[in-house]
């Protein structure tokens, strides 16, 4: 089935979108925007309007209206409060409805949601996105998916209009761990490339020639070639993952390996760095500002400095 195209046995398939926020509002703009209908569920009314998805009142009612439902929520605990806190959601389950949830969660508490959906005939699929705030508005994200083969393939009409990729990562849980792993090395590169760089302009170097070493070296990571050539111009790329949420995605890295059995001797320095943020005050700013925390700590280090104008202002 192509975009724009989705059709169940008898009837059109009906998509419903629960969590519109900075990265859900931009992937159920990528539905909108090709003229599909969307039922949408968040508790900013403004967000739903932006998305350009038609507004019902309770998560639940989402379920109730649509075939294929997507979420995309902070973590699990507010995904456990949406599922579990109103008992409609899960009455709202059908036979062979299917559930996506795009957020970044525990795998355990996946598997828990995902036997529990199962139970009324559902299929709760769990797919961890990459890609950032730019590119989910490009719809070109990368999503790796855990659960139901056939459940995924009876998603995919709908998940193609904002992804480019879509892997299928095994069992329920499957998708989740992937994304951890995954966003455990973006915090790694771009916490150890923040500390390099702030380094770099303490050194009295050209920032741009820096950048251009390392991505011609052994040093190159995503965050040399696609964050700091913006940041260095004083551009922080906003619309990303904050500072708390991927202090929370390296968290449950940590809980991950523990559980696996595995030593986790690379997580004390993004632990660190992302902490470092959200003490300093950078809680809600994206991510990429952890330079601006380190830099603080570092006798008030800023990689841009802002020039004045004639007139005094700035640009």
């Amino acid at each position: 089935m192509g975009k724009g195209v989705l059709m169940a046995e008898n009837d059109r398939t009906r998509l419903g979108f629960i969590g519109l926020g900075n990265m859900g509002g931009r992937m159920a703009r990528c539905i909108t925007r090709s003229g599909e209908p969307l039922v949408g569920f968040d508790m900013r009314a403004e967000s739903i309007e932006a998305a350009g998805a038609t507004g019902v009142s309770s998560a639940a009612e989402v379920v109730a209206q649509a075939d294929i439902v997507m979420m995309s929520l902070p973590d699990s605990t507010v995904i456990e409060a949406v599922v579990y806190g109103e008992p409609a959601f899960l009455h709202n389950v059908r036979p062979g409805q299917v559930i996506v949830d795009l957020s970044t969660a525990s795998p355990e508490s996946t598997k828990r949601i995902a036997a529990d959906v199962a139970e009324r005939g559902g299929f709760y699929v769990d797919a961890g996105i990459s890609g950032g705030a730019a590119v989910a508005e490009k719809g070109q994200l990368t999503l790796m998916v855990g659960g139901d083969a056939g459940a995924l393939e009876r998603a995919r009409p709908a998940l193609d209009y904002f992804a480019k990729t879509i892997y299928h990562c095994g069992a329920s849980g499957s998708g989740h761990v992937v994304k951890l792993l995954n966003n455990f090395l973006n915090a790694i590169s771009l916490s150890a490339t923040a500390e390099v760089m702030v380094a770099a302009k303490k050194a009295d170097l050209d920032l741009q020639t820096v950048l251009d070493v390392l991505n011609a070296s052994s040093g190159v990571n995503f965050a040399t070639i696609n964050r700091f050539p913006n940041i260095i111009t004083g551009d922080y790329m906003e619309g990303g993952l904050t500072n708390t949420l991927m202090l929370k995605d390296v968290t449950l890295y940590v809980d991950l390996l523990a559980r696996l059995g595995v030593a986790s001797l690379n997580s004390a320095g993004p632990v660190a760095c992302f902490g470092l943020a959200r003490s300093l005050g950078y809680a809600d700013a994206i991510s990429n500002t952890v330079v601006d925390a380190i830099g603080d700590i570092s006798g008030g280090v800023r990689l841009h400095t802002p020039q004045k104008t004639t007139e005094g202002t700035q640009k």
